[in-house]
């Protein structure tokens, strides 16, 4: 498996076990109620879960399984890759700011955008070979 399919796998990882950690807090609070803010945490668990683990995971598994080149860099474009694993953990960590800056979350799925963009750019050469448009 490639480094940067380890770090995508390993960080969506770590998203999904703060998501589950959110939900469970959620879920308790749900049955006993001991602390009303802690509904503050549903957009955090949701941001986790859907962005942090589910498209960090394809993301990781794609760049993992798409067809290798048999010349050349086998596996494309890795700093647009790196570049886009950079985007989407920041867009992530920008949109926590939510609650305290309401344009943090606009400026975070700014970059979460920019990264499936880079990312898709980083392995377009894997999808269509070179002088095929």
């Amino acid at each position: 498996m490639p480094r940067l399919s380890v770090w995508f796998i390993r960080a969506s990882l770590l998203y999904l076990l703060l998501g589950f950690l959110f939900g469970a807090l959620l879920l308790a609070q749900k049955g006993i109620s001991f602390y009303s803010p802690v509904w503050y945490l549903f957009p955090l668990h949701m941001e986790f879960l859907l962005v942090g683990w589910l498209v960090q995971l394809a993301m990781g598994v794609a760049f993992w399984v798409f067809p290798r080149f048999s010349i050349g860099q086998s596996r494309g474009n890795k700093p647009l890759i790196w570049i886009s694993f950079a985007l989407i953990n920041v867009g992530i960590l920008i949109g926590i700011l939510q609650f305290w800056f309401p344009i943090a979350l606009l400026t975070g799925r700014v970059f979460e955008v920019g990264a499936g963009i880079v990312f898709a750019a980083g392995l377009w050469r894997r999808v269509k070979p070179h002088g095929v448009l």
